[in-house]
């Protein structure tokens, strides 16, 4: 099998859920047989708190520098492919495979497929608010036929907070979920065929039978899409 190499801890409570899916997958795979087969993985678990404050001061160029140094000692300590654990940090994505000589699979790659299997050519967007306004997300899925579409502002800078301050320490409120439903509901309204989870987090806290429109988790489809490189 392949060695992959996650560059997680952010959070490390949506790191957790990358560690289950593939080894769950693996496992199911059953390569070796006996049914107690699993991934072998890199996890280098970076200090979020460090990250989070220069999102603050919107230092990109220092995020960029870390976590590409960050890349570049999972691929010298033998990772065969890369995945960042986190749809914001996408943001620099372009720097960071860059400077590697292994792949590094896009979060949205794997979602973008499977949106368009289902013929969905507008889908909300739920994340971070970096990544429902600041647009890197949105051009990609663009580049394949689908608009993304988020919520109002006052909704996003919500949407937002609960991810930082809830979701990324473990908590999980009805009230937020509530919050969430709510901003489905209204992009729902304005032409979306479903939502995508954009923020690894956010499966915590919503469930599949939360809002009339279907979910795409773009931790879990991004997990197995590094199972199967793994299985080669």
């Amino acid at each position: 099998m392949n060695t992959i190499g996650l560059l997680g801890g952010m959070s490390w409570e949506s790191s957790m859920l990358y560690y289950q899916t593939i080894n769950r997958v693996v496992r199911d795979a059953n390569p070796s047989g006996d049914g107690l087969s699993s991934a072998p993985i890199l996890l280098d678990s970076v200090n979020f708190a460090v990250i989070a404050k220069w999102m603050l001061e919107e230092d990109w160029k220092q995020i960029s520098e870390y976590l590409t140094q960050h890349a570049r000692a999972l691929e010298t300590a033998g990772a065969q492919v890369i995945g960042i654990c986190t749809n914001t940090m996408h943001k620099v994505y372009d720097t960071i495979a860059s400077s590697v000589s292994v792949p590094i699979i896009h979060i949205a790659t794997p979602t973008i497929a499977e949106l368009k299997a289902a013929g969905v050519t507008r889908a909300a967007l739920l994340g971070t608010r970096f990544s429902m306004n600041d647009g890197f997300l949105h051009d990609v899925y663009a580049t394949e036929g689908i608009e993304l579409i988020t919520p109002n502002k006052p909704q996003c800078e919500q949407i937002h907070n609960i991810i930082m301050n809830e979701l990324c320490q473990g908590v999980t409120l009805k009230s937020s979920r509530a919050m969430y439903v709510d901003a489905i509901s209204m992009l729902q309204q304005q032409g979306a065929q479903t939502v995508v989870l954009g923020c690894t987090e956010i499966s915590l806290l919503l469930r599949s039978d939360d809002a009339e429109l279907p979910m795409f988790d773009t931790a879990d489809l991004h997990a197995r899409a590094l199972a199967a490189f793994c299985l080669g």
